[in-house]
């Protein structure tokens, strides 16, 4: 899938968030500026946040709970982790009930969230950014999106 800039990243997010449940854990992977903050901050508008999400790269983990939103949700930034041990203590395995919407989830390995639908972004030599999926059993019925 091709995004071609911003707008377009922010117009996937909100069709995300239409097919998300709780429970579920997007993986947004790819390099500094390819969009993954731009796809979170989409779908977090998409389930109801007025303004806009702040990045969570500094405080780790940013919680979203209803009415805020319409299902909780923790946007999670794991560039800062430098070791996966130091993910433990965040919790993100309790969190069985919010979506889970991680950043950089690769610090953690490919196999940590092994159900997650997994967003890699990258440059486009055109210009804005290629999208590719990795779409588990748990997103075979909602994916692709509609």
């Amino acid at each position: 899938m091709h995004l071609a800039d911003e707008a377009a990243a922010h117009a996937f997010g909100a069709q995300l968030a239409a097919a998300v449940r709780p429970g579920d854990v997007i993986a947004l992977s790819g390099p500094l500026g390819a969009g993954k903050t731009s796809i979170a901050r989409g779908l977090l508008s998409a389930l109801g946040l007025a303004g806009e999400a702040p990045s969570p790269s500094f405080a780790i983990v940013q919680p979203y709970d209803p009415p805020e939103v319409r299902l909780s949700v923790l946007h999670v930034d794991l560039y800062r982790i430098e070791e996966p041990d130091e993910a433990l203590e965040l919790g993100l395995d309790e969190a069985d009930d919010a979506l889970l919407l991680v950043e950089w989830p690769e610090r953690l390995g490919g196999e940590y969230w092994p159900d997650a639908l997994w967003l890699t972004l990258a440059f486009d030599e055109a210009g804005g950014r290629r999208l590719t999926a990795r779409v588990p059993d748990a997103w075979e019925s909602r994916w692709p999106l509609t």
